[in-house]
């Protein structure tokens, strides 16, 4: 973290400090319970939570200083020391773009300038960051996000572990509004961006798809002359924002679009589901060869997405090819494969879902269940608006017209799709609709059999995530398993 005084933090925020002006905190933390010594505390009112009640907790783990809306009062009747600021986030969001300043002016300085990379779109964000940061750590020092953090919190807390010693900064942007990623790009200053598709995923909250391809085009609205632009030739709304942005345009496809310098030609997934290509990058390289170890032929995009990305950001094609050759899954619940000891293969994919991710995940289980009985396990893709009966119902349809053995749908928010299954032919044991994921649970664990593939999918409060890795233990298991209560 750089080193700012609790003076500095107070100007910078336009707060009042009410405090020692010399405190200079070492880390920034949200949760008082990742309090530790030195900790700058960010005590944000919370749907459903206020973190002033918590501050007594941070500093009780060691926090120096609160950054706060209100005064908030010891057991010894003094005020905890604070810099006392309107909006708590929108102080956090200042403070990371003086953060990232001043890393900016130490490296240049030191004429090895840092990098700053944005990547944004409606799926793959994660993975695209995960496979980028692998890339640019071989290459210099990287701060890239833990899990998604990608919001008007997360982004902050991810520059808050960067310093001057920092050569490469990824940034994952979220959005459920027009104006956030202008926030956010705002913020950080990116000097590439990265931008993936533009999917219905929270098509209700923007109030349309356009609105979608509107918020995720700021990123490379926000791009200077000499920054560069990487975007998905393949999806006509992105390819568009090339008329938005001053930058250099790196266009990538999965397709084999002709007009696209980067690229996967021979396509293809091995036995295992991992996808191979031949990467095709700018310039005279040759002989980049992808084997992945990534799980479904949708990854490809997301591959030649961070391949496009080290590119732009110098690193050399034999470098980047093999790094994706032996980068897995970095993040939880991402087509995550577990294999029973049983001869039960579970693949996890339920952190998110929108009907393009769910209709690549369950292409992906009908190829490697070739052979095999195979299980998709649904519940509900959230946030869809007025569409939402019409993709549940395709998403049902084409589960039975990939043959996939058995579907299990949880929860009433998804039983479209299982009515639209039966609809489409699918009925009696092939297709089980499930009350509550403890039902699912009863289910799986008396009818599973060796040699099974299942996949769990849904948006992330469902929580079938959960009930993956309850099913990825051993049958009959006592194991608890991580906030395994949120199942019932």
């Amino acid at each position: 973290m750089i080193a700012l005084t609790a003076a500095e933090i107070a100007d910078i925020t336009h707060g009042r400090l009410d405090a020692d002006p010399g405190i200079t905190p070492l880390s920034v933390v949200t949760d008082s319970r990742e309090a530790a010594a030195g900790s700058l505390y960010v005590a944000k009112p919370g749907e459903h939570a206020d973190g002033h009640d918590f501050v007594a907790a941070a500093f009780s783990r060691g926090a120096v200083l609160v950054l706060a809306e209100r005064p908030v009062t010891g057991p010894d009747g003094v005020n905890y020391p604070a810099v006392l600021v309107e909006d708590a986030v929108l102080a956090m969001g200042a403070l990371a773009a003086e953060a990232v300043r001043r890393i900016r002016l130490a490296r240049s300085a030191a004429g090895d300038p840092l990098t700053v990379i944005g990547i944004t779109g409606s799926a793959g964000k994660t993975t695209t960051k995960d496979l980028l940061a692998g890339i640019l750590t071989q290459q210099g020092v990287t701060v890239a996000p833990q899990g998604s953090y990608n919001g008007e919190v997360g982004v902050p807390l991810t520059v808050f572990l960067a310093d001057t010693q920092t050569r490469y900064l990824v940034i994952e942007m979220g959005a459920t509004g027009i104006g956030h990623i202008r926030y956010l790009a705002d913020m950080v200053r990116p000097d590439i961006g990265v931008v993936l598709g533009i999917g219905t995923a929270h098509a209700g909250e923007f109030g349309g798809v356009d609105n979608i391809a509107q918020a995720k085009g700021e990123l490379v609205e926000a791009l200077a002359a000499g920054g560069t632009a990487v975007i998905n030739l393949d999806d006509d709304r992105v390819a568009a924002m090339r008329s938005r942005t001053g930058a250099t345009v790196l266009g990538f496809s999965a397709e084999g679009r002709p007009d696209a310098t980067v690229r996967a030609e021979n396509p293809d997934t091995n036995a295992e589901g991992n996808p191979e290509f031949e990467l095709v990058l700018p310039g005279a390289e040759t002989g980049l060869h992808v084997s992945s170890r990534l799980i479904g032929a949708h990854h490809t995009g997301n591959l030649l997405a961070a391949a496009a990305a080290a590119h732009a950001a110098g690193v050399s094609g034999k470098d980047i090819a093999a790094s994706l050759s032996t980068q897995s899954a970095a993040s939880r619940w991402r087509m995550e494969r577990t294999e029973r000891a049983d001869g039960v293969t579970i693949i996890n994919d339920a952190y998110n879902a929108n009907p393009e991710s769910m209709r690549a995940a369950l292409r992906t289980l009908a190829d490697l269940g070739r052979g095999r009985r195979t299980w998709a396990v649904l519940g509900a893709m959230l946030e869809l608006g007025p569409d939402s009966i019409r993709e549940h119902t395709v998403v049902g349809t084409q589960v039975v017209r990939l043959n996939i053995s058995r579907l299990v749908v949880v929860g009433r928010e998804a039983r479209a799709l299982y009515v639209s299954a039966v609809q489409e032919g699918s009925w009696g044991d092939e297709c089980v609709f499930a009350e509550t994921a403890e039902d699912a649970y009863a289910l799986l664990n008396a009818e599973l059999e060796p040699g099974d593939l299942v996949l769990f999918k849904s948006s992330n409060s469902v929580g079938l995530r959960h009930l993956g890795d309850r099913i990825a233990l051993p049958p009959q298991s006592t194991e608890p398993t991580d906030e395994g209560s949120e199942l019932l």
